[in-house]
């Protein structure tokens, strides 16, 4: 049997592995980016929001009639499987890649495709006349780095939710023990323990507060507005029925945005996101510097905390 067969689209023919669900576009894109050796399969949170986002742009596009139902159906269930964790192996495109993530997203729309003609094989389903139908890489990727972020925010917020609580803790726990407090390591006025711990689990409160306000702007998403917000090629209620499905299929309460041309073209929400997360990272490594600074010791040292080894 032959490792490879020949795939075929508008740039030429390509070899592929016999068995990937990929097909020419993405061979391609592995040859012209052999950047970090991270691959797309390290992203699973933006892998699950493309096939979410996938999913319900199919079957948007059904509704509106501008796709067969039956096609839909097939990329939806394939969808299903991406989002169960079947077939992340099939994601092989370097992650530092040129085109705004035109190549992953092809890789995506591939896999797709093909995953869907297996699925039911009456039906013949290209990878951007049906799964991209009415879609660019200028408003998919942009919402699905929304939703990979607001996929994965449960999980640094449950952390978070974690030390804040066990600071809220040993605040109750020693609010009667008395201790020095200072100011550039020098003795200053009386402090005491559980005043000190209290402090931490109200920054870790705001630190959640803060993120769950950067959060709400990853809400609107630019999905429908194609290459430049003009929703140009897409069908007539397309953008409301895929973004509708997205809040469906995902919980979350995902929003049009008020002007589509700005949701492709900026940034700004993302990295509101993204600066949050710094501003998370910076004061938890106050938080612990200054336990180790305080366990530091225990003969010459501070030795106020003496940690578990």
């Amino acid at each position: 049997m032959a490792d490879t067969r020949i795939e075929k689209d508008s740039m030429g023919e390509m070899p592929v592995p016999a068995d990937a669900l990929y097909g020419a576009s993405t061979a391609r894109s592995v040859i012209n980016f052999p950047v970090s050796g991270m691959t797309g399969q390290t992203l699973p949170d933006f892998i699950r929001a493309y096939a979410y986002q996938k999913k319900a742009s199919a079957l948007a596009n059904a509704d509106c009639g501008v796709i067969d139902q039956k096609i839909a159906d097939a990329i939806a269930k394939a969808a299903d499987e991406i989002l169960a964790g079947k077939h992340h192996e099939q994601f092989v495109i370097d992650v530092f890649q040129a085109g705004a993530g035109t190549s992953i997203h092809m890789n995506m729309n591939e896999v797709l495709a093909n995953r869907g003609m297996q699925i039911d094989a009456s039906v013949k389903i290209n990878p951007n006349d049906h799964v991209n139908y009415g879609q660019s890489t200028n408003d998919t990727i942009p919402t699905n780095l929304h939703l990979s972020a607001l996929l994965a925010l449960p999980r640094l917020d449950a952390g978070l939710k974690a030390v804040q609580e066990a600071c809220e803790a040993k605040g109750k726990e020693w609010k009667d023990v008395i201790k020095s407090g200072r100011t550039h390591l020098q003795d200053a006025v009386p402090i005491t323990l559980g005043q000190e711990f209290m402090s931490w689990r109200n920054c870790i409160r705001h630190l959640r507060q803060n993120l769950q306000q950067a959060a709400d702007n990853l809400l609107e998403l630019a999905l429908g507005g194609s290459a430049i917000g003009s929703g140009l090629n897409t069908a007539d209620g397309y953008r409301a029925k895929a973004v509708a499905y997205i809040a469906e299929f995902t919980g979350l309460k995902v929003r049009e945005p008020e002007d589509p041309f700005e949701a492709v073209n900026s940034r700004w929400a993302f990295s509101s996101f993204s600066a949050a997360i710094r501003t998370a990272a910076i004061e938890l490594t106050r938080i612990t510097n200054d336990v180790r600074l305080l366990s530091c010791g225990p003969t010459t040292g501070l030795d106020e905390f003496r940690l578990k080894p």
